[in-house]
């Protein structure tokens, strides 16, 4: 990431609660999600991929149980 790029990241991240950077070297941000079964989990993967197709956005994530990573 060049250094205004970085600034502008960290910014966004200060107000983005959970979210982090992913690695140094990638510019991409991570968060895990917990939900109480695999429905609830499922059900906001299903939202945010209907959300994600509008926006051309299409996240790298990980499902397992009731846990979703970002």
């Amino acid at each position: 990431m060049t250094r205004p790029t970085r600034i502008g990241a960290d910014a966004a991240l200060a107000r983005s609660p959970g979210w982090k950077l992913a690695d140094e070297k990638r510019e991409a941000i991570h968060r895990t999600f917990r939900f109480a079964d695999f429905n609830t989990a499922f059900g906001f993967m299903t939202r945010v991929a209907i959300r994600a197709e509008q926006l051309d956005h299409h996240p790298e994530w990980f499902n397992v149980y009731n846990r979703v990573e970002v």
